[in-house]
C-alpha cells in the first residue's frame, strides 16, 4: 500500500489551466495510474458532480462538476451541457472562479447560474454572459418563479440573538458575547442568518428584493444543510412555500419543530400550513427528552410538532406535498411525505404503508403515480412510486442509491444521480415502468470513467445473519480487486454513524469502501439495529440504548465474518467508524475481549456527560440520553447511557487506537477525541492523534483529505499487515 501511495504522488494529478486574478482554473484531472489498485490521490482526482437540472423541453441537461487540486488546496466548479441521452458533452464556463447551480430561465432560452456571489446568465452554449443582480451582499441561492418574473434571492443578514455585538469604537476586538444557545451550529458561531428575499426580474435584470421574513429573527433556509430546495413556488407564480423553524435560543437548540409557511407574494401575509392559527407550543423541560412531553402527546401530533421541509407545489397547484417527520426533539424520525390541499387544508401522510423514509421526492403528471420517491430499504436507495391511495409500487432494485430526483417536464421521465460502492456518482435518466422490470435506467455521465477503467473491480457481497435477539441483520461484504477466496485478508468491521443512517450503497470522498478494498482489506458494514430500511422498530430500538444490541450486532457481523468465510483472518481485525462510529469504536475498545488488533474513531463521542452540554442541538442528546446528567430523577435509560459512557472502561482498553478529530466540529467538540487520545496515552497504549484546527465533522480541504488517508492506511497497514 505505501508503495501505491508514493508511485500515485509522483503523478500530475491536477492541472492547471490558466492563472487569472491570482486565482487558479482547476480542470479535469487525466491521471495515468501506476497499478489498478485505487489511491488517496486517484481517489481526490475525481470530479463530483453537483447541481444539474433539464430544460423545459427535455432535450439538455445542465450540471456541474466540481475539480480539487491537492497542490493549490482547493476546487473548481464548473458547468457543463448535454443532449438528455448523454451525447454532445461539452463545458460551458472557464472563468477562474467557480460558477455553480444552473437553472433555466426564460423558457429554455438561457441558463442562470451562481457566479462570485451574484447571479447571472448566459445562452445554452455558454455565450453572452450577463450579470443580472447588482446586490452589496452575496447571494447564497435562487429559484425563479415559473412566469419568470420574479426570483427568490437567499441572502444572508447580521443576527444578534445568541451573541451580542461588539461596541462600534472595538473593531478590532475578536471576543465574543454569548447570551443564549444557539450561538453556534455545525462549524460556524451564528452571527449572520439567512432569509429569502423576493425580487423583481425586469430589463435591467433583478432587484434587490423584499425580505419576505422581515424583522424576523429566524433562519430560512435551516441550518446547517438546507438550501433552495426549502422553497418552491406556486404553479401560477403568486405564492411561495418556505421551511422554517421560528423558534431562538434555549426553544431552538432543543427542538426539531420546522413548518411549511405559505407567502402571498402580492399581499404579503404567510400562514402556517403545520399548525392552526394563534396556536402555541406546550412548554417543555429543556433538560428531557421530547419523547414524553406535552409538545409530542397523541392530541399535539395533528399540528406536526417535527421537521417539516422541503415544500413543492403540484404541476396543477392544488396540493403542495413535503417532508414529515411525526415528533418533536427526534431529528432521525421516520420521514413520511405529507400532501396538503390548498383549497380545503386537509393534510394526508400517504406514505404510511413504506415503513421507512422517504428521503427525496418529486410529482409526476401520471394519473396512475401522482409522485415518485427515494427511500431506503434492506441497504439500497432505490425509486418507488406512490398512488393517491397509499399504494406503494418499487420501480428499481439496484445495489446502488439514486438521489436528487426531478420530473424531465414530460411527466415521464425521471432526472436523477446514482451511486454505489463501485463508482461515485453520475446522471441518469430513468423511464418508470409499471414495475421493475418494465423500468428504463439509462446512464448519461461518464465524469471519471478515465480513472475507474484503471481500476481493478471489487467484489461486493450481502449477507444475512441472525442477532442475539433474534432479529435478522444484513450486513456487506466488499473484497479486494483480484480477490481469492483462498487467501487471508486483514479484515475491518465499519461501524456506521447516525446513529440512524443507513449503510446503503454510498459513496464516500473519506469513508470509501472501494479504496479500502484497494489497500488489500475485507470491509464488514453491518446494518446493525438502529438503522433505516428494515422497519421502523428495528431502527428506534437504539435511541436510550446505545451500548446494548447495536454493539452486540457489531461483534456478531464479526464473529459471523469469522467463522463462516473462509477468507477473514480473524487474527488480523480492525474496528472503524466515525460520528456515533467513532462512540463505537471507543465502546468496543473497553469491549472486544481481544478482537481487534487496532482501532480508528474519527469524531467520536467519548464522554457522553461533557457530549450532553458540548453539542449545540440539544434535541439530540435529549433525544438519545432521555435526561441532562444532573436530573435525579432520570430514567433507567439515562442512567445505563451515562453508566456506560466509554471513557469510564479506559481501564480496560489494551489496544492501538487513532483518534481524528476536528476543532471545528461543534456537533461533537475536538475534546472528545484529545480525551480520548490523552488517556489511551496515559494508559500506556499506542494512540495517534490526527488533529484538524480548520475542518469540522467532515474533511473538505484536500490535502487534509489526502493527510486523512495516508493516515489512516498506515495506521492500518502497521497493525494488520
Amino acid at each position: 500500500m505505501k508503495k501505491n501511495i508514493i508511485a500515485a504522488a509522483l503523478l500530475v494529478l491536477c492541472g492547471t489551466i490558466q492563472t487569472q486574478a491570482q486565482e487558479v482554473n482547476i480542470g479535469k484531472n487525466n491521471i495515468t495510474l501506476s497499478s489498478d489498485l485505487m489511491t488517496p490521490e486517484a481517489l481526490w482526482a475525481m470530479g463530483r458532480i453537483g447541481a444539474y437540472a433539464a430544460s423545459p423541453d427535455g432535450k439538455q441537461v445542465v450540471y456541474t462538476v466540481a475539480y480539487y487540486s491537492v497542490k493549490e488546496n482547493k476546487s473548481h466548479h464548473v458547468i457543463c451541457m448535454m443532449d438528455a441521452d448523454g451525447k454532445n458533452n461539452r463545458r460551458l464556463t472557464k472563468s477562474a472562479k467557480s460558477e455553480t447551480d444552473p437553472a433555466w430561465i426564460e423558457g429554455g432560452q438561457r441558463v442562470a447560474f451562481l457566479f462570485d456571489g451574484q447571479v447571472w446568465s448566459m445562452n445554452p452554449d455558454g455565450s453572452d454572459r450577463r450579470q443580472l443582480s447588482h446586490d452589496d451582499t452575496e447571494i447564497e441561492g435562487f429559484k425563479f418563479s415559473p412566469d419568470g418574473k420574479r426570483v427568490i434571492l437567499i441572502k444572508s443578514l447580521p443576527y444578534h440573538g445568541s451573541i451580542q455585538a461588539n461596541p462600534d469604537d472595538l473593531p478590532k476586538a475578536t471576543g465574543r458575547l454569548v447570551t443564549d444557545l444557539n450561538y453556534r451550529h455545525w462549524d460556524h458561531y451564528v452571527e449572520s442568518i439567512p432569509h429569502p428575499f423576493v425580487a423583481d426580474v425586469n430589463a435591467s435584470g433583478i432587484t434587490a428584493g423584499k425580505d419576505i421574513m422581515e424583522g424576523e429573527p429566524y433562519e430560512c433556509p435551516t441550518a446547517p444543510f438546507g438550501g433552495v430546495e426549502q422553497l418552491d413556488w406556486s404553479t401560477d407564480s403568486k405564492q411561495i412555500a418556505y421551511t422554517c423553524r421560528k423558534k431562538e435560543g434555549v426553544e431552538y437548540a432543543i427542538s426539531t419543530d420546522t413548518d411549511i409557511f405559505l407567502y402571498d407574494v402580492e399581499s404579503g401575509k404567510t400562514r402556517n400550513l403545520c399548525k392552526p392559527e394563534g396556536y402555541k407550543a406546550p412548554k417543555s423541560d429543556p433538560t428531557k427528552t421530547m419523547k414524553d412531553q406535552p409538545v409530542n402527546a397523541p392530541a399535539n401530533l395533528k399540528n406536526n410538532p417535527g421537521y417539516d421541509t422541503n415544500p413543492q407545489f403540484s404541476p396543477d397547484g392544488r396540493y403542495v406535498a413535503w417532508l414529515s417527520m411525526e415528533r418533536d426533539g427526534y431529528e432521525s424520525d421516520r420521514n413520511r411525505l405529507c400532501v396538503y390541499e390548498l383549497s380545503t387544508g386537509e393534510k394526508r401522510y400517504i406514505t404510511e404503508s413504506f415503513d421507512s423514509n422517504v428521503d427525496e421526492f418529486c410529482w409526476s403528471d401520471t394519473k396512475d403515480a401522482i409522485i415518485y420517491f427515494i427511500g431506503v430499504w434492506h441497504a439500497t436507495e432505490n425509486l418507488y412510486a406512490i398512488t393517491w391511495k397509499g399504494e406503494v409500487k418499487q420501480l428499481t432494485d439496484d445495489w446502488a442509491d439514486f438521489g436528487s430526483l426531478q420530473m424531465m417536464n414530460d411527466g415521464k421521465r425521471i432526472l436523477a444521480e446514482r451511486h454505489s460502492y463501485k463508482t461515485p456518482a453520475d446522471l441518469y435518466v430513468v423511464t418508470p415502468g409499471k414495475d421493475i422490470k418494465k423500468t428504463k435506467t439509462e446512464q448519461i455521465t461518464t465524469e471519471n470513467k478515465h480513472i475507474l477503467d484503471q481500476l481493478g473491480d471489487i467484489t461486493v457481497m450481502q449477507r444475512w445473519v441472525k442477532t442475539t435477539d433474534g432479529g435478522d441483520m444484513l450486513y456487506w461484504i466488499i473484497a479486494p480487486p483480484h480477490f481469492d477466496e483462498t487467501k487471508k485478508y486483514p479484515t475491518l468491521l465499519f461501524c456506521e454513524g447516525g446513529p440512524q443512517s443507513p449503510v446503503s450503497q454510498f459513496w464516500s470522498y473519506r469513508w470509501n469502501f472501494r479504496i479500502m478494498a484497494s489497500q488489500g482489506y475485507v470491509i464488514i458494514a453491518p446494518n446493525r439495529h438502529g438503522l433505516p430500511g428494515f422497519g421502523s422498530k428495528w431502527c428506534e430500538e437504539i435511541s436510550g440504548d446505545w451500548t446494548g444490541q447495536c454493539m452486540s450486532d457489531y461483534l456478531t457481523a464479526i464473529d459471523d465474518a469469522c467463522d463462516v468465510l473462509p477468507y477473514v483472518d480473524r487474527d488480523r481485525l480492525g474496528a472503524v467508524g466515525a460520528s456515533f462510529g467513532g462512540f463505537s469504536v471507543y465502546y468496543l475498545a473497553g469491549h472486544h475481549d481481544k478482537r481487534f488488533k487496532c482501532f480508528i474513531a474519527h469524531d467520536g463521542a467519548f464522554n457522553l456527560e461533557s457530549m450532553y452540554t458540548d453539542t449545540e442541538e440539544v434535541w439530540f442528546s435529549n433525544w438519545e440520553y432521555d435526561d441532562a446528567y444532573w436530573n435525579k430523577d432520570q430514567t433507567a435509560n439515562a442512567r445505563k447511557t451515562y453508566d456506560n459512557s466509554p471513557h469510564r472502561f479506559v481501564d480496560k482498553w489494551d489496544t492501538p487506537i487513532l483518534c481524528i478529530h476536528g476543532e471545528k466540529d461543534y456537533r461533537i467538540n475536538a475534546n472528545q477525541g484529545m480525551g480520548a487520545f490523552n488517556s489511551a496515552r496515559l494508559r500506556g497504549i499506542e494512540a495517534q492523534l490526527l488533529i484538524f484546527p480548520d475542518e469540522n465533522h467532515w474533511v473538505l480541504k484536500p490535502q487534509n483529505g489526502i493527510l486523512w488517508q495516508r493516515t489512516y492506511f498506515n495506521w492500518l497497514d502497521r497493525w494488520l499487515k
